[in-house]
């Protein structure tokens, strides 16, 4: 039988994205491909292993209608959700997966099964790491199959040249598709990003749909 690295399953409010404040419960796998520096979760380092059935067991007995998988990236553990997603949707649970964006094939195992898709856009001057544009791109060409979002994490160290090529990435799919720009938030305060709204105007020039969201739940003290 297949297991995963779950770092934990518990019951919230969505706290990024259009879906802000709506009750889900959440499925946070551990790993992930990449290593943001400002990534909470890579510091994590505890987890439990649970089996298709078990995960199945408690998003059931959460009575919540949607059930949002994350991470870490969950499509590190595509065969695994690929045992459970057809089962959860067979229980009218909506599926809402929260990915980094970089690993297409891992999507397509699954995306027949999945409802909500809220795709980071790793910007590299906010990640500190490489550029994976080229991954978003694909990644977003098969997402659009479905209902999908994109998130861009800004920091103080955001170049607006990161956020425009972000936003040419997204105009050459489909400029209808959500994009949220959302600063980086600590201990439960937001950053300060100087060119919050220059990179908002931008994105507005060549976007139908862009907002300002920071992660709420963090905000409100939330898990």
């Amino acid at each position: 039988m297949k297991k995963a690295k779950i770092t934990e399953i518990f019951s919230s409010v969505q706290g990024e994205g259009p879906y802000v404040g709506e009750e889900q419960i959440f499925v946070r796998f551990y790993g992930c491909n990449l290593g943001c520096r400002f990534c909470d979760e890579s510091k994590k380092d505890t987890f439990l292993e649970y089996g298709p059935s078990e995960v199945i067991e408690r998003i059931i007995d959460a009575k919540n209608k949607t059930v949002s998988f994350t991470g870490g990236e969950p499509l590190l553990h595509a065969d695994f959700l690929k045992e459970i997603l057809p089962v959860l949707k067979e229980k009218k649970i909506k599926i809402y997966l929260e990915t980094n964006g970089t690993l297409k094939d891992r999507l397509l195992d699954i995306l027949d099964c999945v409802d909500i898709i809220s795709m980071d856009l790793k910007l590299p001057s906010s990640t500190g790491l490489r550029p994976y544009w080229g991954e978003h791109a694909d990644f977003l060409k098969e997402g659009l199959k479905k209902e999908l979002f994109v998130k861009a994490v800004v920091t103080r160290k955001t170049l607006l040249s990161d956020i425009i090529e972000a936003i040419s990435i997204v105009e050459t799919v489909d400029r209808n598709i959500p994009f949220i720009i959302q600063p980086s938030s600590y201990n439960g305060s937001i950053e300060k990003v100087d060119l919050l709204f220059t990179f908002f105007d931008r994105a507005r020039e060549r976007l139908n749909n862009v907002r300002v969201i920071p992660q709420v739940h963090k905000i409100l003290g939330m898990r």
